[in-house]
């Protein structure tokens, strides 16, 4: 499963097309957050994301997650959504 990595810069919007863009090819998505803005941004793009695909009669849910990741050689803990179709 790609993961779409999400920065406390990144676009709502432009991660919402990218969010809904994977799921109509994958039927799944994983977007990947670490820090307070990140996480925040990360579930402003999943809720214009439904928008996105409400009109095709999907209906997404997240499953929120901790994962532990390596950046820059120290361990740090990120928030995984699983993204998918109800």
């Amino acid at each position: 499963m790609d993961k779409l990595r999400v920065s406390a810069q990144s676009s709502p919007k432009s991660l919402a097309g990218a969010l809904a863009a994977v799921l109509r090819e994958k039927g799944v998505a994983e977007m990947q957050a670490v820090g307070a803005g990140a996480v925040n941004q990360a579930v402003k793009a999943i809720a214009i994301a439904r928008g996105f695909v409400a009109p095709n009669g999907i209906d997404l849910v997240s499953v929120p997650a901790f994962a532990e990741i390596e950046i820059e050689g120290e361990a740090r803990t990120a928030i995984r959504f699983i993204v998918e179709p109800r």
